[in-house]
């Protein structure tokens, strides 16, 4: 919607009939504001800020103003129903699309699920009509729904796109109608340290990524997704319901994430609802209990079914045992300082390395790798002393960043783990990252190859990470994931960091059989535990239950051993979500975080298809479609994707060129490529300092090869660029304007060059252009210039622009300088 600035003069006379005229233009106005008032909020497709030269997947932010007939937010209500019956959360979504405008439509949606979710269930209602899905192969229900949209028939499609990251598309929703999709999920529920937790994420967070968009895979085109500023709530209302029956009386039943309503039907079961449900629906919704007497919900659980029996254990691990580690240790701390982690990520990941160096003992190491379009290090040379003095050095180097620029994690990681290694020290690789990256496979597989016998903690910073990637990292990299959604719990957390590396819980674990014939459990190798969680193995077994599970493993004190009986009163026809939430673990482990950046292999690829097909349930390779037989369409539709809040907490950064409020220094993906994994080029990132020099007697090491040292009289290349126009004037025109004055702004480039002016970011300047083509105003919007002289010599040289007049009134023009060459 256009922004009115009307100049009213005000006068003292008696009312005339020129007065009465402008009262009658002036009811006439309002008038036509109460229509548009009235009518659906409108976006235009285009995404703001669009860069010609950048041709990466890169989210964007929506503008206001597009075709007042389409129906540009079709999501209007999306709501969760969850039930969690001892161990296992039943979790059904309901997404409500209205289209009020004009238009029938297309909408996508993109959402985010549990890493953890079985997804076996989607139904479609349409008016009266319900039709549930049928599972399918991916493309060829991605064939079934193209065919349904362009018949005219309502039709919806479910696609995984990351196991966390699902796709809703909805075609033919036509004028006032209403459509909705349900979704069914399972869960498996795990106390860790007593309490039981359960997630339910809310939104998507914009994703880095350097994918060129031409030729992009269909798994990857997600990540070119509208976004909302920061601050602006979600334009859907989001509810949730939870009925907890925890089987014994329920104790610390909180939400640290939303203000919530308890009612307690009696003491072992629980509703919890959301207190508003209007601004709940940027960030996780995390609820938290404990049962009477930190008890938590053990043993075994059979579903004998009619072709397949299913069984469940969770095992309580033995108590933790402090014990004090001779050997020193080397910590390794990558942190990101991207554009995403800027504000309150970024300061809640500085509590956590405040909190966790300054507790390292004087026989440790530390080294700190800090990354955002490129990276920098502390020590190139290897890891320094724990001595007070190098913690103090490390945290200044951490402290000083602001946060800013693309999230190149593939060549930190590559950079990080290729530094020199101490002697005779365990080495400890600390992450700290919102994970707002659509590398995931190319990480893990980076890790795995690289790690080598170091222990990899990941820290997911923010409201809304990306547990996918967070929990990958844990995963490939024999650690343990953390989730830190505020600074107040930085150092409860790496209280627990340091307890689960001081005395992992238990190691060498191995599960036996004795006369219960089991098979195909999974995981097939349970890994060390870190955490103090139950152990949970899924698995299937053949006859009449019966006999004995035995569990070993070390612990710091000694051995241990437990064994579980099995009896038939174990198993119950309630249990029949085990063959989901087993399929699920299969499928897991057939695309193993590992595995997922390599070659494709046929054969499991295939396994994970029929098991999807088998079980019904949602995969990389498997998708939901519902069709509704009735043609009530003619096939044409305006497609439209739904625009995400930014995650709460999350700036304006995250998402770069496409705004201009403060602070905004580059859009995601128009960033270098991540061949260049192996230089110092600190110079791509925002706000970075060089590598501090070693004290003394630490050797500082050699430039990293490769590196160019380009001449100081260097020319930059400049790249001038119309990022948005507001009034009768097009954008070709306003930016042929601009190109007619490009060897005037690159002299302004040159001079500031010559004056030992750094290279600077994009800038951008808003201008308001008169009546007869000349720019009436000129300010700067965004990130302040690095150099007052070039700013000026800019504003002047757009105040020398003749622009074409403009049909009527005045036009507003925000324009972009980009240096395209150092």
């Amino acid at each position: 919607m256009a922004t009115w600035r009307n100049r009213l003069g005000r006068r003292r006379n008696r009312v005339t009939r020129r007065s009465r005229v402008w009262l009658g233009s002036l009811a006439i106005m309002f008038g036509c504001l109460l229509v548009l008032a009235l009518k659906p909020l409108t976006y235009q497709s285009i995404p703001e800020g669009h860069d010609p030269e950048d041709k990466t997947l890169s989210p964007y932010f929506v503008v206001q103003g597009g075709d007042p007939e389409t129906d540009a937010l079709p999501l209007k209500d999306t709501r969760a129903e969850v039930k969690i019956a001892g161990k296992v959360a039943n979790v059904t979504v309901t997404q409500v699309y209205k289209n009020q405008g004009k238009k029938t439509l297309e909408a996508i949606y993109v959402f985010p699920g549990s890493t953890r979710a079985a997804v076996h269930a989607l139904r479609l209602t349409v008016g009266e009509r319900i039709i549930d899905a049928e599972i399918m192969e991916r493309q060829k229900a991605r064939q079934s729904y193209e065919e349904a949209k362009k018949t005219g028939q309502t039709a919806s499609l479910l696609e995984q796109q990351r196991p966390n990251v699902f796709q809703m598309n909805v075609a033919n929703i036509l004028p006032g109608d209403e459509v909705k999709v349900e979704l069914k999920y399972l869960e498996v529920l795990k106390a860790e340290d007593k309490v039981y937790e359960f997630v339910y994420p809310t939104v998507v967070g914009p994703r880095y990524s350097n994918v060129p968009a031409t030729g992009a895979p269909d798994t990857e085109k997600w990540v070119e997704n509208p976004y909302l500023h920061q601050g602006q709530a979600p334009p859907y209302t989001f509810g949730l319901t939870v009925e907890v029956r925890g089987g014994l009386p329920l104790a610390k039943l909180a939400s640290p994430s939303h203000e919530v309503k308890i009612n307690y039907i009696n003491p072992q079961v629980a509703r919890v609802t959301l207190a508003d449900e209007k601004t709940g629906g940027n960030r996780d919704f995390v609820l938290r209990y404990a049962l009477a007497g930190d008890r938590i919900d053990t043993g075994l659980l059979l579903y004998p079914g009619k072709e397949e029996n299913f069984f469940l254990l969770l095992l309580e691990p033995p108590d933790r045992v402090k014990k004090e580690a001779v050997v020193p240790r080397e910590y390794l701390f990558i942190v990101d300082v991207s554009g995403s982690m800027h504000g309150f990520p970024l300061d809640t990941a500085k509590a956590l390395m405040k909190n966790t160096i300054s507790s390292l003992r004087p026989q440790d190491f530390i080294n700190v790798l800090l990354f955002a379009g490129a990276s920098t290090v502390l020590s190139e040379s290897g890891s320094l002393p724990a001595t007070d003095e190098n913690k103090k050095r490390a945290l200044e180097f951490i402290m000083a960043q602001p946060g800013g620029g693309g999230t190149e994690i593939v060549p930190a990681f590559q950079r990080a783990l290729a530094l020199p290694r101490t002697k005779g020290a365990s080495r400890i690789v600390v992450a700290a990252t919102d994970g707002y990256v659509a590398a995931e496979a190319q990480l893990f597989d980076l890790i795995h190859q690289n790690l080598g016998d170091a222990n990899l903690f990941p820290f997911g910073i923010g409201t809304a990470v990306n547990r996918f990637l967070i929990e990958g990292m844990a995963r490939v990299g024999n650690g343990e994931p953390f989730i830190i959604t505020n600074p107040a719990e930085a150092a409860k957390q790496a209280a627990r960091f340091q307890s689960y590396i001081g005395s992992p819980v238990l190691t060498g674990i191995k599960v036996a059989f004795q006369g219960f014939d089991a098979y195909d459990m999974e995981p097939q190798a349970l890994p060390d535990l870190f955490a103090h969680r139950p152990l949970s193995l899924l698995g299937k077994y053949r006859g009449t239950p019966g006999g004995t599970v035995v569990v070993t493993g070390k612990t710091t004190t000694g051995d241990f051993r437990q064994e579980i009986k099995v009896v038939d009163g174990q198993g119950s026809q309630a249990n029949e979500a085990l063959k989901f939430l087993w399929a699920r673990e299969r499928i897991h482990g057939l695309s193993d975080y590992e595995r997922l950046g390599r070659d494709k292999d046929a054969a499991k690829i295939k396994e994970i298809t029929d098991l999807g097909l088998k079980y019904s349930l949602m995969t990389a390779y498997t998708s939901f479609v519902a069709v509704d037989k009735v043609k009530r369409a003619d096939g044409t539709v305006t497609t439209v994707k739904q625009p995400l809040p930014l995650p709460e907490g999350v700036s304006d950064l995250a998402v770069g060129n496409g705004g201009y409020g403060p602070g905004v220094i580059t859009k995601l993906g128009a960033l270098p490529q991540a061949g260049s994994a192996m230089k110092e080029e600190t110079a791509g990132l925002s706000g970075l300092p060089p590598s501090p020099s070693p004290p003394p007697g630490i050797p500082s090491g050699p430039p990293a090869a490769g590196r160019e040292q380009k001449p100081a009289a260097d020319i930059p290349s400049l790249t001038v660029s119309i990022l948005r126009v507001v009034g009768p004037m097009e954008a070709a025109a306003a930016q042929q304007a601009l190109e007619a004055k490009l060897s005037r702004f690159e002299k302004c480039y040159r001079d500031a060059k010559a004056q030992g002016v750094k290279l600077p970011l994009p800038v951008k300047l808003q201008v308001i252009i008169g009546p007869e083509g000349k720019a009436t105003e000129v300010r700067q919007v965004g990130q302040a210039a690095p150099s007052a002289s070039l700013l000026k010599c800019l504003m002047a040289a757009v105040k020398e622009t003749a622009f074409p007049k403009p049909a009527s009134g005045q036009v507003e023009v925000v324009v972009q300088f980009k240096v395209t060459g150092r």
